[in-house]
């Protein structure tokens, strides 16, 4: 089995501070597929599953490429919440100018040194960088492959008393289940959603997404329920997109931070979508 090796990089995000990510692949990853990982909210590229995705990927054949958007909070360790006012600040629109600045550097071949350019590649989403990479790919026909866990089917995700109290604190204190921290968000991300509306729908996106593309969604999901998965479905191209339902999975399919082993559904899910990426890439 081929050993593989991760590489650090750092480009510049949507709030001109670092955006910071790592490209994990086998040998020099010449003729390899790419395949880019999006996080969810209060998420980060070395949370729970996402290193086990990238370490799958790459033994499968591909190069693996995550990053840290920098509305995560996370700092310079990959794992500490220490950049607060860059979740504060965050926007669905600021996502998807960071995922464009990662994929527009991996076409341009300066990722990192030695990784071959890729005009083409996948993309695999989470929860709500599972929204954002159907936003992207409805976008880019160069997305031949997609994948999204628990994806979202709106960009908000608040009731209306929720909302009114937002705007009139102008904050809105989000709480870390793992870790007990609060997490003050700021009305950028309303205003974003306020500014842009439909541009930040996905269901309308998803009836553009032109990549073969595998919906996978656990039937307890207790944070974005299963009826956003058929609504998206619904909306996609039914000659493209394929509905994967994991019985019994959770939002996060059994997986946790920090790492505790598969769990049935996170396994299936898993072999799913690194099965998907094998066919439709490589």
């Amino acid at each position: 089995m081929s050993t593989t090796k991760t590489t650090q990089f750092q480009l510049r995000g949507a709030d001109f501070e670092p955006l910071r990510g790592e490209v994990r692949t086998a040998g020099s990853g010449v003729g390899r597929p790419v395949v880019v990982i999006c996080h969810g909210f209060k998420g980060f590229k070395n949370w729970g599953f996402f290193p086990k995705l990238a370490e799958r990927l790459a033994r499968a054949g591909m190069t693996a490429v995550s990053f840290n958007f920098s509305s995560s909070g996370v700092g310079p360790d990959g794992v500490s919440f220490t950049e607060g006012e860059r979740f504060a600040r965050g926007t669905y629109s600021g996502d998807l100018r960071e995922l464009a600045t990662v994929v527009q550097a991996l076409a341009r071949g300066n990722l990192v040194p030695g990784l071959p350019t890729a005009s083409e590649y996948g993309l695999f989403g989470h929860s709500r960088g599972g929204g954002i990479a159907i936003l992207h790919a409805a976008r880019h026909p160069s997305v031949r492959a997609l994948v999204t866990w628990a994806a979202i089917a709106r960009a908000s995700r608040w009731n209306g008393e929720t909302v009114a109290r937002w705007r009139r604190d102008r904050k809105l204190d989000v709480v870390n289940t793992r870790t007990g921290t609060v997490l003050p968000l700021r009305t950028d991300l309303l205003e974003d959603i306020d500014r842009l509306g439909d541009a930040l729908d996905p269901v309308s996106a998803a009836a553009r997404v032109k990549a073969n593309w595998l919906l996978v969604h656990g039937s307890d999901d207790e944070s974005v329920p299963i009826a956003e998965a058929r609504e998206l479905h619904g909306a996609a191209s039914h000659e493209m997109a394929r509905l994967k339902v994991v019985e019994h999975g959770t939002h996060t399919l059994g997986a946790q931070h920090p790492w505790k082993g598969y769990s049935a559904e996170l396994r299936e899910a898993m072999d799913a979508t690194v099965g998907w990426f094998v066919r439709y890439l490589t």
